[in-house]
């Protein structure tokens, strides 16, 4: 059967099981073992989105998720299982937008260290507490300051100024370990060299370039190419959650819609929750919980629901279980929690339902219209109208041809911030200080054995040059000129971030 207009069909049970639009807001979960069918669940429910005039973001671990853009070709097996759903297959491609953090297999995504802030720039960087806590007095010095943190130089920069100035930063905010600067400058150091310094910098994204829906009425698919970001996890984690937060942010409330304004799906979801600390995951609980009155659902996929906090897992009331399988008593108890998590359904046991399902088939449950689970049902899930399969690399430039976005992130500008105003402060502090080690020295009078009358007083001499402490005081107070402009600014324009 078609698309009904009440929301999403996802595949067919003893009935058709619809994912209603107007509970799409409540969250969800995509789980199972590797190659049961995750990626081509989470394909359809794209795609049926991107239909339904939703704006999707997804990442694309494999690669597999490119072939979104493609018009799908299905082979007899699919055919015949969409004859048995009474699908028609109407093979053609989602509007597809490609980005890639690094800028290589699609349009490159950049924010400021600023936008990032202290929290997930310790997580990126793997911090411990006293660590975080020498960044969060680094980020209160820029923002007191007026000290633009736009890219990874901007940061190290400051982290220097810091480290010089210690004894005074340390009376005001807090003590500044050398050692512990030095920690986190190695740590910067090596997330450089996992290639994150091209996600730092400018034009920044801008959230309305991912939401669009298009003239035909169908929401813009960005699909994340994620193959080389998995290498770096931490980065992985700590992008896709700053970009919930930025959603979060911006989106003003709308309560509960007909159906969502954006879906976010959220690979290998178990990355996020790994190791990561009790006030990162406070975080994530918090906006996850919150953003769904935003508009925005949530998908996170992972191969087990045990990955996710059950704080978290909570939240998300449109669940698809693939199969699991059960070897280990940990296995066992994933299991165990993942069947528990349904409203059972009498016509089976759920345990044994979950470790039975062939590929391309799940447990579903999702909200009825009055938000309440529905009894698990064992589904075959409808073969998609993209795609099975990667994109080529020819059909891939061919659709970032046609971007929408071509040429507003290609190029990175560099404007003026923490690591020019530094530079710029510590050459006319030096240019002071030598101007003040070269002005003369009066020359001492020299003593006698014979009395002289005394000379007759002199008017003294003018001199234009200045003395130490004239210099002294004139930087102290074109210091204290600028900081007070800058305050002064700050209060009218209420911040220094990108607008």
């Amino acid at each position: 059967m078609p698309d009904a207009p009440a929301g999403l069909f996802l595949g067919q049970s003893d009935k058709p099981e619809l994912l209603l639009w107007n509970r799409a807001n409540r969250h969800g979960i995509v789980a199972g073992a590797t190659g049961t069918g995750k990626t081509v669940t989470l394909q359809i429910m794209a795609q049926g989105f991107s239909e339904a005039g939703v704006p999707v973001f997804c990442a694309d671990v494999k690669g597999d998720l490119s072939g979104i853009s493609q018009p799908g070709s299905p082979n007899e097996k699919l055919l015949a299982r969409a004859a048995g759903m009474n699908l028609t297959l109407a093979p053609k491609a989602a509007p597809t937008v490609f980005w890639d953090l690094y800028g290589q297999k699609g349009h490159p995504i950049r924010t400021t260290v600023s936008e990032i802030g202290p929290l997930l720039m310790a997580r990126m960087l793997d911090l411990n507490d006293v660590q975080e806590g020498v960044l969060t007095i680094a980020f209160h010095v820029a923002d007191k300051e007026g000290l633009l943190l736009l890219d990874l130089d901007d940061l190290r920069s400051l982290l220097t100024y810091i480290s010089e100035n210690a004894a005074r930063i340390g009376r005001e905010v807090g003590n500044v370990a050398p050692a512990s600067v030095a920690a986190i400058q190695r740590a910067l150091l090596q997330l450089e060299q996992q290639g994150g310094k091209a996600f730092f910098g400018e034009p920044a994204l801008k959230l309305e370039d991912m939401i669009r829906t298009g003239l035909d009425g169908r929401g813009q698919v960005n699909v994340l190419d994620s193959t080389r970001l998995m290498g770096s996890p931490r980065l992985y984690a700590a992008f896709l959650l700053w970009l919930l937060s930025e959603l979060f942010e911006q989106l003003p409330e709308v309560g509960d819609p007909e159906k969502p304004r954006l879906v976010f799906f959220f690979d290998e979801a178990h990355l996020l929750f790994r190791d990561a600390p009790k006030a990162l995951l406070e975080k994530v609980e918090q906006v996850v919980r919150l953003i769904r009155s935003k508009g925005v659902g949530v998908y996170f996929v992972t191969q087990n629901p045990a990955d996710i906090p059950d704080s978290v897992l909570a939240q998300l009331g449109n669940r698809i279980q693939h199969a699991l399988r059960a070897y280990t008593p940990a296995e066992q108890r994933g299991l165990k929690s993942a069947s528990d998590s349904f409203r059972a359904n009498p016509a089976f046991e759920t345990t044994e339902a979950i470790q039975a399902l062939g590929t391309g088939e799940a447990v579903v449950s999702v909200l009825d219209e009055k938000g309440a689970p529905t009894v698990v049902q064992r589904t075959l899930i409808r073969p998609p109208d993209s795609r099975l399969g990667p994109a080529t690399e020819a059909e891939r430039a061919t659709v970032m041809a046609a971007s929408p976005v071509r040429g507003v992130y290609d190029t990175m500008v560099d404007r003026e911030s923490a690591e020019e105003i530094l530079a710029a402060r510590h050459a006319r502090a030096q240019a002071e200080t030598e101007q003040a080690e070269s002005a003369p020295r009066a020359t001492a009078p020299r003593e006698t054995s014979r009395t002289r009358a005394p000379a007759e007083p002199r008017a003294p001499r003018r001199s234009n040059r200045q003395t130490p402490m004239e210099a002294l005081t004139k930087s102290v107070l074109r210091t204290a000129g600028s900081t007070i402009t800058r305050e002064l600014l700050r209060g009218v324009l209420g911040s220094l971030r990108r607008r």
